[in-house]
């Protein structure tokens, strides 16, 4: 009884902890790009209930449709009334799972086991930061972690709701990001390689085959492909998205070489979790769960048995993890939160690598000492999580910030805002946004209150210039200094006679979208009188 009663207390205590990393201050970092854009996207879903697939961009359609969830909760109807904690709100829920799932294996991991992987999973800074960003990352790998837990409860009891349940986690994969057939082949390769390495009868094909009856298998398939079907035909709105979903795929296996901008040496993402330390910022690392998965690796495979665990479920999950890591590190194109698939796996194997060590140790001031090494790098980590959420939320000095967004961009904005407020039309006003290589993001999110905010890679010179003008400032090879020439160009010599309007600049100081992409605002002087008009009488009040 109070052995189940301490284990209760540490599971609530790891889940209250990895709530209390990932649900405040959600509205504290700036949107990222891609947070943006999948906001904008979910535009049309939640205004129109229109979804179409994309085979191009955006990934699968769940973030969408379960962004639907908290925004009818909170009874938000148009973009306008949607903020960031409804958006992120979806991922830590997804990343909260992910904490947990751990806890359906416990049998088979031995309760020390899930109970460690638990705790570490709540206070790892990659998980925690990544849990509150508004991408499809942590759906992707909690409906991962779903398959390989009901893969494993089908095992354990042959009951066919397991394997249903596997069958909709595995087309929930499909249709949240197209990467998903990296873990699925790493699963079916890992699953095949642990069947024979325990089999004590060896290598027959058949009793593979015979293990998982037709019926089992067409239960499995026909749940995952009418979870497929219903999201990407958008609830059978759009039968077209089906067959996108699959041509998809030549789409993405060629971005994987040719998109230069995302290639990174094979060892980053280790070097993301080992040490990462900037002169300006704190020392980061998660060395601790890498050298700890290690370890647990290494305990899976000796014969030796440690503790109470499933041999068979530790050599899939230490396969699987070493497979993920593998292919994820040769794929050139890299992205830091794609680190999250494998690292989830790590995460258990940490778990189970610290039970068996203290296994290992008979001596009781050496398990003490050992305990409070484990406690220290605990602490550690939670604490590294806090500063990601707070003070390096946006900074690059956080090894998980990627080409984010700076704090500027709420001054920018609030000075297009405070603009259109001076001006006669108010949230009409026109307002041209201009960026090489369409790099206006996340301006859109910040600008969804205004009406009449129209987005070009180029100036066009059909179009009247507006009394509020943004162009971007970065390295583009060049075209900056070509838009900048062209803009002038367009406000001063070719304007009819007796229109033309002297500009002046919007932001009074420099302004950075992103580091090295400078923003740049211009409004005609007579609105910047305006604008100052009002700042001025504001004061005086």
């Amino acid at each position: 009884m109070k052995t189940t009663l301490t284990i209760s207390v540490l599971i609530i205590t790891a889940a209250a902890a990895g709530l209390f990393l990932r649900l405040p201050l959600l509205h504290h970092r700036p949107m990222h790009t891609d947070e943006a854009v999948h906001a904008i996207k979910f535009e049309k879903l939640l205004e129109d209930n229109s979804y179409v697939y994309d085979k191009f961009e955006y990934h699968g359609p769940t973030l969408n449709y379960f962004t639907l969830i908290p925004a009818c909760l909170l009874s938000q109807e148009t973009i306008k009334q949607v903020d960031e904690f409804t958006l992120r709100v979806v991922p830590v829920f997804f990343g909260f799972c992910v904490i947990v799932l751990p806890l359906m294996m416990i049998k088979g991991l031995d309760r020390f086991t899930g109970i460690v992987a638990v705790f570490l999973a709540a206070v790892s800074p990659a998980m925690v930061f990544y849990s509150r960003y508004y991408i499809q990352e942590m759906l992707l790998v909690c409906f991962t972690l779903c398959l390989i837990v009901c893969g494993y409860r089908f095992t354990q009891s042959r009951k066919k709701v397991w394997i249903a349940m596997a069958g909709i986690s595995a087309g929930l994969m499909g249709a949240t990001k197209e990467t998903f057939i990296i873990a699925i082949a790493a699963i079916m390769l890992s699953a095949t390689v642990t069947f024979f390495s325990v089999n004590k009868k060896g290598f027959r094909f058949k009793e593979l085959c015979s293990y998982f009856r037709v019926v089992d298998i067409l239960l499995f398939l026909f749940s995952a492909a009418v979870v497929w079907v219903v999201f990407f035909s958008s609830f059978f709105t759009n039968a077209q998205g089906i067959i996108d979903s699959f041509a998809t795929f030549a789409t993405y296996f060629n971005r994987a070489h040719a998109n230069t901008d995302h290639l990174h040496p094979w060892y980053y993402y280790l070097k993301l979790l080992l040490y990462s330390k900037l002169s300006t910022g704190p020392l980061w690392t998660e060395m601790f769960v890498v050298l700890m998965g290690l370890a647990g690796f290494i305990f899976a495979f000796r014969k030796r048995q440690f503790v109470n665990e499933s041999k068979s479920l530790l050599r899939f999950i230490a396969l699987y993890t070493l497979i993920m890591t593998v292919a994820y590190s040769i794929i050139p194109y890299k992205t830091p939160w794609c680190l999250l698939g494998f690292f989830s796996g790590m995460i258990i194997l940490a778990g189970y690598g610290i039970s068996s060590i203290l296994s290992v140790n008979s001596s009781v001031p050496l398990k003490t000492i050992l305990i409070l090494v484990f406690i220290a790098a605990g602490v550690h980590l939670g604490f590294m999580s806090y500063l990601g959420n707070t003070k390096y939320a946006s900074s690059p000095a956080n090894p998980y910030v990627y080409a984010h967004t700076t704090s500027d961009i709420y001054a920018v904005s609030e000075k297009i805002k405070q603009a259109c407020k001076a001006s006669q039309a108010g949230e009409d006003t026109v307002i041209q946004v201009i960026c090489p290589g369409n790099d206006y993001w996340p301006l859109p999110w910040y600008l969804r209150s205004l009406n009449n905010v129209g987005y070009w890679n180029f100036v066009d010179e059909k179009m009247p210039a507006s009394p509020i003008i943004v162009t971007a400032a970065g390295v583009y090879d060049g075209q900056n200094d070509a838009i900048e020439k062209e803009l002038i160009n367009h406000l001063f010599a070719v304007q009819p006679r007796g229109q033309i309007d002297l500009y002046v600049p919007l932001f009074d100081d420099y302004m950075e979208i992103r580091p090295l992409v400078e923003m740049r605002g211009y409004v005609t002087k007579e609105l910047s009188d305006e604008v100052r008009g009002q700042l001025d009488a504001i004061k005086s009040d």
